[in-house]
């Protein structure tokens, strides 16, 4: 499977497609954050990485062998905790950079899945980012397998199921670092 992470982070899209046992041919990764691509490059030095997600345009890659696009395009404007200046924020209006990469990928492979993810945000919000990408959010809170509550919207063209509530706290974290030193 050849992949194209936008808004790449420290590369997670890759730690989760290893977790679920899925292979991966290539791996491309937009991401702008220094300090970010310094953890993925040690992580993962195997990585092409293109750089700004604004200059798509001009990255050479073959758009028909991308089989999955994902992301988590900037949330500050769509959060409860930021202004509220949804797509008026520059940073979350980057989310349309994301739907233009799908719809130019879809020219030359109209069978590419993706996955959208960010913050739960106000109704009109998600509808709007629902209309352009033609799906409904699942919504999943991250305390079902981890010790922090992450409340998140996924939108996918692909079945996204609700994982199974694995009771994970910051004392079971604790006690099997102590047990393992």
């Amino acid at each position: 499977m050849r992949v194209l992470s936008l808004f790449d982070g420290i590369s997670c899209g890759m730690v989760a497609l290893e977790r679920a046992d899925l292979k991966v041919d290539e791996y491309l990764s937009s991401e702008i954050e220094p300090s970010a691509i310094a953890i993925s490059e040690k992580n993962y030095p195997n990585i092409k990485r293109l750089g700004d997600v604004n200059n798509w345009k001009n990255w050479e890659i073959d758009w028909s062998k991308i089989d999955l696009l994902i992301g988590g395009s900037p949330c500050q404007g769509f959060s409860i905790m930021g202004k509220q200046l949804n797509f008026d924020d520059p940073r979350s209006s980057l989310f349309l950079v994301y739907v233009d990469i799908l719809e130019h990928i879809k020219k030359f492979n109209s069978k590419v899945k993706f996955l959208l993810e960010n913050v739960n945000m106000k109704k009109e919000y998600v509808k709007v980012i629902s209309d352009f990408l033609g799906v409904e959010p699942v919504r999943i809170d991250s305390r079902l397998v981890a010790a922090a509550q992450r409340d998140r919207l996924y939108w996918a063209n692909f079945e996204i199921t609700q994982p199974r509530d694995k009771h994970i706290t910051f004392d079971t974290i604790n006690t099997h670092t102590h047990m393992a030193g």
